[in-house]
């Protein structure tokens, strides 16, 4: 089988998580700066197999489309356009930077670790992707 792959698009950070070959767990895999995001999933899909990128959707509690969307609307075109093979989902992504910080307090890292943004995308791109293995 192959893997499914998660992005958590930010601004300056991108956090990526990915699921096993079975697809049944997400696990986070990194942090990425995100002026090096389509040339970092290039080269790790020509090492493993993967069959879809799950992309955050970034809303408002009223559910309208959040400011940062006007952002992700070019990544995701460039991405299509680059890797045209993988096809992609959106899932919304309201809450997941404040779940994976509680994640983060739950699981005993310091204060110091939790200060840590990168972990914070890798934790949010987790559940992002966890969200959409659950409700598959």
């Amino acid at each position: 089988m192959s893997r499914i792959l998660a992005i958590d698009y930010g601004q300056k950070r991108t956090g990526i998580a990915v699921t096993d070959e079975l697809q049944i767990i997400a696990s986070g895999l990194t942090t990425v700066n995100t002026v090096d995001l389509i040339s970092f999933l290039k080269e790790y899909i020509s090492k493993n197999k993967v069959s879809l990128f799950v992309i955050g959707k970034p809303k408002q509690m009223n559910n309208t489309a959040s400011e940062s969307e006007a952002l992700i609307i070019p990544f995701l075109k460039k991405l299509e356009k680059q890797i045209p093979q993988i096809p992609l989902l959106r899932i919304d992504e309201r809450f997941t930077s404040k779940m994976a910080f509680q994640t983060m307090i739950d699981g005993g890292l310091n204060k110091k670790k939790r200060q840590n943004k990168a972990l914070v995308d890798e934790i949010s791109a987790t559940i992002i992707l966890q969200s959409y293995l659950y409700n598959k």
